[in-house]
């Protein structure tokens, strides 16, 4: 057999990371507490298969590309921008007060002041990942909350690169020019920036959009994983910015293109896969028995870690232009520490600042931090209640007023379509001209140029793929129409849209009788498969044509349509509505006949001809001018060219006819449904 040592770590290392996923979430806490537990399972201080922790974290570095890659799609410059005033000051500040109660508490353990401005920084610098978890699961990420938080969380991930880059003179072994390497660094970090300001967000876009007119969905997720890797790397290669930084970069001027949440939704597999790899990594180096030893020091650094950065984030609220509520998000989500705590305290580990159990308390305190989040976030409600009932706390803490309602926020009551070839441009034309709101779902390019054009909201996307369906604001739509071709995407569709929107009318298109009854099943209310409909629009004309009641005949397919195109006549529906036809066609037959120039008819009323009294035939309806005016009034006046709808036996129409015209020719017996359409032709 061969040797597969990275094979057999891979496959390890995801099926431990699966197993505690799953148990974790059976728990309702979040996964990445299961992918830590899987890591110390595997890990070289508990007993069993030990994974080769070098080859797992190889991989957990393309878990930490794809994950700030995923930041910056979700969070782009013009984004970071608009926070500046909270994000920048509210993340330095909040730095440099954790940092220092860090330090205080290392002091206590009897800890070196290197040490202790290593651990006090780490627990500073919250997991952006975990963030991001918590915005989503709690429907925040798109809303102005989640905005300041995550530009709070870049803020600090930005300030990262610099301390990266100070601490080898805290260990003072650099005996070099340290200003003059820090002065290197930040000149080649600022030319990355503005090369990635100038050319990356002319070209990337650009680039995009030339793949994804060529319509290979291959092509267009190389593109993709090339932009990531290739920026995250180049800029460490190069101007030796971290590939974390490189990697948000990247994503930040992607999400200037139309295309983003397409890329959003190619990427997200790879971003869980690398991330759980990540995840473990970080768990395979947790001693448990270390940190049983010292649960005095864990316990006291998980209560400054959640608490303490909470309380000081809401302190900071008082001074910065931010409602109440965006304090509060901010101060539960960033509660906790992740990615680059483990990169900072491996920094300190590999120069001599920090102690490898030192750094176990680290890794201690994140693991905790992390478990306890999602129950952060469900605080912020009692918390805020807590706060009204002390007014001088909360006057001062929501002096700003209420945040602003983003753009995405007010898209309500309107029509999502998903797929528009020709069927979906012909409801795009009818919803337009009623003036009703519309959002299409288009993965063609050229189509959702046309949409654009036409000056239709579009989203570029596959709409099989939730993370697209997500920004379509299903929960406040009227419909869904889904005229997809392939079943397979249509139901993918269906699953999420009613996992989104539990109770949105869905109208959707099938392709075989076995699809029908599938999509029924998922929850749509009008299944519609074009080959039966064309079945049944003969029927009706047929029908139509050979003198059925319009009512009756409309009932009877509409009755077929609710049995999915059963093309057996087996419901009892089916079986009544059949029978209302042929009653209906028995008994009541209405005649028609057209007015000549010449007719004696013409300019009387009603009344004054008194058909019904000479002949025993009732005028029921009169056709004029395309418009039917059903049970007309006595004194209606006959006019040239009308159309006299008559209910009687053949004899009594046949004394109407030579009554009216001697020369009879130009009437005939017909149905309401089949004349109507003719004089509305002839209109």
């Amino acid at each position: 057999m061969h040797e597969l040592p990275l094979l057999v770590n891979i496959a390890a290392a995801l099926v431990v990371a699966f197993i505690g996923g799953v148990l974790v979430r059976r728990l309702g806490l979040p996964t990445i507490v299961g992918y830590l537990l899987a890591g110390i399972v595997i890990g070289p201080f508990t007993p069993g298969f030990v994974g080769d922790s070098h080859t797992i974290k190889q991989l957990a570095e393309l878990g930490v590309i794809f994950l700030m890659f995923g930041v910056g799609l979700h969070f782009s410059i013009a984004d970071l921008w608009r926070v500046r005033d909270m994000a920048l000051p509210g993340a330095l500040s909040r730095m440099v007060l954790v940092t220092l109660l860090g330090l205080g508490l290392a002091t206590l353990w009897g800890w070196s002041v290197s040490a202790g401005i290593v651990l006090g920084l780490a627990i500073s610098i919250a997991s952006t990942v975990v963030l991001l978890r918590g915005l989503m699961d709690n429907s925040l990420l798109n809303t102005p909350h989640g905005q300041v938080a995550v530009g709070w969380v870049v803020m600090e991930d930005l300030a990262t690169v610099l301390i990266l880059v100070l601490l080898p003179s805290l260990a003072g072994s650099d005996g070099g020019p340290k200003w003059a390497n820090l002065a290197i660094t930040l000149g080649k970090a600022v030319i990355f920036v503005l090369l990635i300001l100038f050319v990356g967000m002319r070209l990337i876009p650009w680039l995009l959009h030339f793949i994804a007119r060529t319509r290979s969905r291959e092509l267009f997720i190389l593109a993709i994983l090339a932009i990531a890797l290739g920026i995250a790397l180049g800029s460490a290669e190069l101007f030796g910015v971290s590939l974390a930084l490189g990697a948000f970069a990247a994503g930040a001027v992607v999400s200037e293109s139309p295309l983003s949440h397409q890329v959003g939704a190619d990427l997200l597999p790879f971003r869980d896969v690398f991330s759980a790899l990540f995840f473990v990594s970080i768990g395979m180096l947790v001693n448990p028995l270390y940190l049983w030893q010292n649960i005095g020091p864990v316990l006291a650094l998980t209560l400054l870690i959640v608490l303490g950065k909470f309380v000081i984030t809401l302190l900071l609220g008082t001074l910065l232009s931010s409602p109440a509520r965006t304090a509060l998000v901010v101060g539960a989500g960033l509660s906790q520490i992740g990615e680059f705590s483990f990169i900072l305290g491996q920094a300190g580990v590999s120069l001599g600042l920090l102690a490898q159990d030192q750094y176990s308390l680290i890794l201690a305190g994140a693991l905790i931090s992390i478990t306890l989040n999602p129950l952060m976030f469900r605080l912020i409600g009692p918390v805020e209640v807590w706060l009204r009932r002390i007014p001088a706390i909360w006057e001062r803490l929501d002096r700003h007023g209420p945040v602003p309602v983003s753009a995405e926020e007010t898209l309500a009551n309107h029509v999502v379509l998903v797929g528009c070839g020709r069927v979906g441009y012909h409801i795009v034309n009818v919803v337009r001209e009623l003036k009703i709101p519309l959002l299409v779902i288009e993965s063609n390019v050229e189509r959702v140029e046309a949409l654009n054009r036409l000056g239709t909201p579009t989203l570029f996307g596959d709409a099989a793929n939730s993370e697209v369906l997500t920004y379509a604001g299903l929960d406040r739509a009227r419909a869904l129409v889904v005229t997809l071709p392939e079943e397979t995407s249509s139901e993918l569709v269906v699953v999420t849209a009613r996992d989104l929107a539990p109770t949105l009318p869905i109208i959707a298109r099938a392709a075989t009788t076995e699809g029908v009854m599938r999509l029924a099943q998922l929850g749509v209310q009008d299944v519609i498969h074009p080959e039966m409909e064309g079945g049944l629009e003969i029927v009706r004309h047929t029908l139509l044509q050979i003198g059925f009641p319009l009512r009756e005949v409309f009932r009877y397919t509409d009755a077929v349509r609710k049995d999915h195109y059963d093309v057996q006549i087996n419901s009892n529906e089916e079986h009544r509505l059949l029978r209302n036809l042929l009653e209906a066609a028995g008994t009541i037959e209405i005649s028609w006949l057209r007015l000549a120039d010449d007719s004696p008819l013409i300019g009387q009323t009603l009344a004054e001809a008194n058909l019904r009294a000479r002949t025993g035939a009732s005028v029921v309806v009169i056709s004029r001018d395309g418009q039917l005016i059903p049970n007309p009034k006595s004194l209606t006046v006959f006019q040239v060219g009308d159309r006299i709808g008559l209910i009687g036996d053949n004899q009594q129409v046949d004394a109407v006819a030579e009554l009216l015209n001697p020369n009879v020719g130009d009437w005939a017996t017909d149905t309401q449904r089949d004349r109507a359409e003719s004089d509305a032709a002839e209109v």
